[in-house]
């Protein structure tokens, strides 16, 4: 969170195009399959209901599920309207991101890296085109952390931190996979407050708590509304009963604990090895199929850019690198701890993103290096492109051959 150095410049206008071109590509054939697929079959009724007043899907926050019935009541009931809000989230966080990285670091090569390695993560691209909560809570929440990244520096310091305390707050409102970001911004503000830092002299503590606390709790409180006037409810939200709210949320989580063919620990999304189909069948016309898997070039040699990161942060005090680590470390260690039985992996979308920051900064420090060093970060983020064109029929629901079509990219048996 320093000054550009010498010759920096902000690549806002070629983040900028980079999202639209994301978005172009999400948008192509997101009307396939012209059905609910995986989670949507638990997201689509839940926004329907909402639009009726009725309750549904109980166990998760409203605001994801109010954005998709506001587009079924203004587009109307089809996979388009379904799915469009994932691919304009997906699009608003990857644009976040890569402010995100140059507001840390003011490192050109480094925001380039990140939005390109994120655009060709697989999983982002996956749940950018699918009708589930994950995308909204994941893109709004590095929303926050760019509004307070750039707080520190901007003279409009203010309205950056409350921007921060928005978005938190309904991330959190999405679901509750990005409660361990949320209060990262307090804490990295008190921390700074401690140390007497100059670029938080103007804001006192308790004018902090009120943006970057009171304000996304009051938000994230104020999503419930409909809950509160559910209509033939036999057990009815009341705004002053929060915490039995929240009792029942968690129950109706815990009571998930039945096998599922698809459920894995953290440690094998750490290493790529239990990916989900979230579609492989006959429909629209051909076999075809959404494989969600994270890309296997980037997702594993993020891990080593992961520890040089931590090596950067002691050896160098590099803040950028030091965030990337705390938000992988912060968003995994959620369910190293959860209590929830069955997890997917799905959850480990978060912390991929932050592994692609990781990455994106030592291809940064490759590229500033001469010769071999700097063709190496180069032919890494071309390697990422190619994987990612290479899978994108199983990623996009295109056209297959024949129903064992998918073979050709069935690398290991635990991918099937």
């Amino acid at each position: 969170m320093n000054q550009p150095a010498k010759g920096e410049s902000d690549p806002r206008a070629w983040l900028a195009l980079i999202a639209l071109a994301y978005l172009a590509l999400v948008l192509i054939g997101i009307g396939i399959p012209g059905h609910p697929y995986f989670d949507e079959t638990h997201y689509v009724p839940a926004a329907r209901h909402l639009l009726e007043l009725t309750p549904a899907n109980r166990e998760h926050p409203l605001f994801a599920k109010e954005i998709l019935a506001a587009s079924i009541a203004l587009l109307g009931d089809h996979p388009l309207a379904w799915r469009l809000p994932s691919a304009l989230a997906g699009t608003l966080g990857l644009f976040a991101f890569g402010r995100l990285v140059w507001h840390l670091g003011k490192r050109r090569a480094a925001s380039l890296f990140a939005m390109l390695l994120l655009a060709g993560n697989f999983m982002w691209f996956v749940q950018s085109r699918i009708a589930m909560l994950d995308i909204f809570a994941a893109s709004l929440a590095l929303v926050g952390l760019w509004q307070f990244a750039a707080a520190l520096s901007s003279p409009r310091q203010r309205l950056r931190l409350a921007g921060a305390g928005v978005a938190m707050g309904l991330a959190m409102a999405s679901k509750w996979n990005a409660v361990p970001l949320a209060v990262l911004p307090g804490l990295a503000f008190l921390v700074l407050k401690m140390r007497r830092d100059d670029r938080v002299a103007q804001i006192t503590l308790a004018e902090a708590f009120v943006w970057l606390g009171v304000l996304p709790l009051s938000l994230y409180w104020l999503t419930f509304t409909p809950a509160f006037f559910y209509s033939g409810d036999a057990d009815p939200a009341h705004p002053l009963g929060f915490v039995a709210l929240h009792q029942r949320m968690i129950a109706l989580q815990d009571s998930v604990t039945t096998f599922h063919t698809y459920q894995s620990r953290w440690w094998q999304w750490t290493l790529d090895l239990r990916p989900i189909w979230y579609l492989y069948e006959p429909t629209d016309g051909a076999q075809r199929g959404v494989l969600l898997l994270g890309n296997p070039l980037t997702m594993l040699m993020g891990l080593p850019a992961l520890a040089w990161c931590l090596w950067a942060s002691v050896m160098r005090g590099r803040s950028d690198a030091l965030a990337m680590t705390v938000c992988y470390v912060s968003t995994l260690g959620l369910w190293l701890v959860s209590g929830k039985p069955v997890q997917f992996y799905y959850h480990y979308l978060l912390p991929g993103v932050f592994l692609m920051g990781a990455l994106a900064l030592a291809l940064d420090a490759a590229w500033r290096k001469a010769g071999l060093l700097r063709a190496a970060s180069l032919t890494m983020l071309a390697g990422s492109l190619a994987m990612f064109a290479w899978f994108w029929p199983i990623l996009s629901a295109a056209p297959l051959a024949d129903k064992t079509a998918f073979e050709r990219w069935m690398w290991l048996d635990s991918w099937r």
